[in-house]
């Protein structure tokens, strides 16, 4: 099968009939570590596998940013190279400038990540890299973020090779057969060589909070800040969770749902509170 951008048939010398060329897509590769991050680069290395790949990446480290837009400031935009922009916004604003004003054509994936450590638990309310591929569902394009869960803050090496070969077959898969409406995939990935990753587990979203993550500091003139951050999370255990399945040695994969109706509490208000229609 030959690829090329644009749609001609080219006829085999050797035999009478014409190979197919297919166009390849554009997929846009995001995430919250900032542009310099070592994950991202891995990440482009591995969608240029599946297409015509770009970087659109904050600036800077943005992690934490959740689903945030820039809206009190104007966005710059710096071109790094033909396929790399850098700006100094959150990743959901690279993503929605990305589709809009700077991709050739809307991409057919988005890609985030791959993030220095884990997005697990309730920690994906809050992670940029988990909000990139959010804002590329809610613009109806197939999304999925990928992180490498480091146990320890320093460790080394940092395997972001077994999670990009992953990211590449998980983009096959979405490229041939797209996902569910209004869904995304939450990955997280082992921080250890290809051939110690024990399989994939397909899970729900765990329960994960931080116990005094608030600490009081005192600046030189004595006014008191605080800086949020720095404990070891609380994990509440359970079956077939991400925050389980990652411990184990396992892949995890969790579709997120981006309506976030409670369906069954919605049934019950309407039953419990009738009196108020």
């Amino acid at each position: 099968m030959i690829y090329k951008r644009q749609a001609e048939i080219i006829p085999r010398k050797e035999s009478s009939y014409f190979d197919t060329i297919v166009i390849m897509p554009f997929i846009l590769v995001a995430n919250d570590d900032g542009i310099h991050s070592p994950g991202i680069m891995a990440l482009f290395r591995a969608m240029k596998e599946l297409g015509d790949a770009y970087i659109i990446a904050p600036d800077r480290e943005r992690s934490a940013a959740s689903h945030s837009l820039t809206l009190h400031k104007p966005l710059k935009v710096e071109k790094i190279n033909e396929f790399t922009y850098s700006i100094n916004g959150t990743p959901t604003d690279c993503v929605i400038l990305g589709v809009n004003k700077l991709l050739p054509e809307k991409p057919a994936l988005v890609v985030s990540g791959i993030n220095k450590g884990g997005n697990l638990g309730d920690d994906i309310t809050y992670s940029g890299t988990v909000s990139a591929a959010i804002e590329g569902t809610i613009m109806g394009i197939p999304s999925f973020a990928i992180s490498l869960f480091i146990e320890e803050e320093h460790a080394s090496p940092l395997h972001f090779d077994t999670a990009s070969d992953f990211a590449v077959k998980i983009g096959r898969y979405i490229l041939e057969k797209s996902l569910p409406h209004n869904t995304l995939l939450n990955i997280n990935v082992p921080n250890v060589p290809k051939n110690n990753i024990l399989g994939v587990k397909f899970t729900r979203q765990g329960k994960m909070f931080y116990n005094n993550s608030i600490k009081d500091i005192i600046d030189p003139k004595g006014k008191k800040h605080y800086w949020i951050g720095g404990s070891q999370p609380y994990i509440k255990h359970g079956d077939n969770t991400d925050i389980q399945a990652i411990h184990e040695g396992y892949i995890s994969i969790t579709p997120v749902n981006i309506d976030l109706t409670n369906y069954k509490a919605l049934e019950f208000l309407k039953n419990a509170l009738s009196f108020l229609s």
